[in-house]
């Protein structure tokens, strides 16, 4: 019986053995198949939405086109007088060129958080000593646009001081026109007096 024992040990043993040998070769084939597979078909990692970015080009407030800005200011404010100084009569052809100080300043809401601190206490004299601490920390009001930006709110603009007026025009040969043009102008910018000039224009 022993010898029986140990053929049929010998015999299943080595069946066990080539099962392992041949399970752990399938495994590897299988996970070489995987990774194939994987790189050629397999699905990318979703990238995280892209979070939009107010760029300095698209504020509100762009610093550097300022004397841009102004530029057409002036040419905006000089359009308007030029049409409506060419209304009076007898003045004809009409030149008007305005210089200003400056551009539109704009101000925004800003919500402003005021915190005060009141220390009391008492030396070792025993003089009573109160110290107050106030700051002050504010933080710009904005509204959420539709393309999900986020915009300042402004509360005012303030328009530039006019710095002077040049008026050429046909009728300014006449007194009488020159000086319904000079008061017009002065009158339409609210601007001093020594700031307008006006001259006949050339025929």
């Amino acid at each position: 019986m022993g010898d029986e024992r140990d053929v049929w040990s010998k015999i299943f043993g080595n069946n066990r053995r080539k099962d392992q040998k041949l399970f752990l070769i399938a495994l590897g084939v299988l996970g070489i198949l995987m990774l194939a597979f994987g790189s050629l078909g397999g699905r990318q990692t979703p990238q995280p939405p892209e979070t939009k970015v107010l760029s300095q080009s698209e504020t509100p407030v762009k610093a550097d086109t300022a004397k841009l800005k102004t530029l057409d200011e002036e040419e905006y404010l000089a359009k308007r007088l030029e049409t409506m100084l060419g209304q009076i009569n007898g003045v004809g052809a009409v030149d008007v060129s305005i210089r200003l100080e400056g551009s539109t300043v704009s101000e925004y809401a800003v919500n402003v958080t005021t915190d005060k601190r009141v220390t009391d206490e008492n030396d070792q004299e025993g003089a009573r000593r109160v110290t107050t601490d106030q700051s002050e920390s504010g933080q710009l009001v904005v509204v959420r646009a539709e393309q999900g930006y986020e915009i300042p709110v402004m509360e005012r603009e303030i328009s530039p001081a006019v710095a002077g007026v040049l008026v050429v025009a046909e009728g300014a040969r006449d007194p009488r026109i020159k000086a319904q043009l000079f008061q017009a102008t002065q009158t339409a910018l609210g601007v001093e007096a020594h700031k307008i000039l006006v001259v006949p224009k050339k025929l």
